[in-house]
């Protein structure tokens, strides 16, 4: 793990959930590269800490590694207590860390439907109610949920997974304006598809996932980019991509009842 003294530093600090692959790795670069100490959570230890060294080298910031699993009750209140132990308070919270299970609901064990609920929903939410009451207190403080253009309506075939990220969208966006004013803001990153790990395991269940066209796949540096940017200049919502923001705006100023229709169609395509 790579260390130095993260209170005498005077760096910003950011926590990332998720940040061993994909986007939260990404993102752990574009914190690291505007002067933020780190603090990086994820299952992967060693993962985390080869990202740790490589970006404590590269940029002079202090990264720190947490290994924990925020599907487990009570990970996050635990993560809390160890973080507020050993390092500064977290200026930046973001929530990246995410499961993804693709196929027919009815096809599906429960256990994996259960283990969407327990990370994308419960983890996020414990992860909110440890970190954000301190940084309303404290005045100042960034929050970064990551949810997925699918918030926006109804996905057969991703069914559990968009109805998750509904409700991270839903959550997000109450609580941009209910701690609006108190210097602490919150945005949502809805990114369409994207190329991570994710989409790799995704695609090695379905194999018509991997004939997607190149055009409907996200870099992942790209969307980063992007979400930092939007994290820093507190915007509600982060759409990456100029067909991912049509599809939002479709699917908001559509009549459910097509959305839905529509969503079928597709959904029924790809099992």
């Amino acid at each position: 793990m790579a260390k130095k003294n993260t209170s005498a530093s005077g760096n910003p600090c950011a926590l990332i959930t998720g940040a061993s692959s994909g986007i939260g790795e990404a993102l752990a670069g574009c914190f690291a590269a505007a002067g933020h100490d780190l603090v990086l959570v994820a299952r992967s230890e060693d993962k985390l800490k080869a990202l740790a060294a490589t970006l404590a080298e590269k940029y002079g910031v202090a990264v720190h590694v947490q290994a924990a699993d925020l599907a487990e009750p009570g990970a996050a209140a635990q993560l809390f207590a160890t973080v507020s132990r050993t390092h500064k308070s977290v200026d930046v919270l973001v929530n990246c860390a995410g499961v993804l299970e693709q196929g027919a609901f009815t096809a599906m064990d429960a256990a994996k439907h259960q283990n969407i609920i327990d990370l994308n929903i419960s983890g996020l939410t414990a992860m909110l109610s440890a970190f954000v009451p301190g940084m309303a207190q404290r005045g100042r403080g960034r929050v970064l949920n990551v949810a997925s253009v699918a918030a926006f309506q109804p996905v057969p075939t991703l069914a559990s997974y968009a109805a998750s990220k509904a409700y991270v969208l839903s959550l997000s966006e109450s609580l941009a304006e209910e701690l609006r004013g108190t210097g602490v803001t919150v945005t949502a990153l809805c990114p369409g598809i994207t190329a991570t790990n994710m989409l790799t395991q995704a695609a090695g269940a379905n194999d018509k996932l991997g004939r997607l066209p190149g055009f409907l796949v996200g870099d992942v540096q790209r969307v980063a980019d992007l979400a930092f940017a939007a994290t820093m200049r507190g915007d509600a919502i982060c759409v990456p991509g100029a067909i991912n923001q049509a599809a939002m705006i479709a699917s908001r100023g559509t009549p459910k009842w097509l959305v839905r229709r529509i969503g079928g169609l597709i959904g029924r395509k790809a099992v």
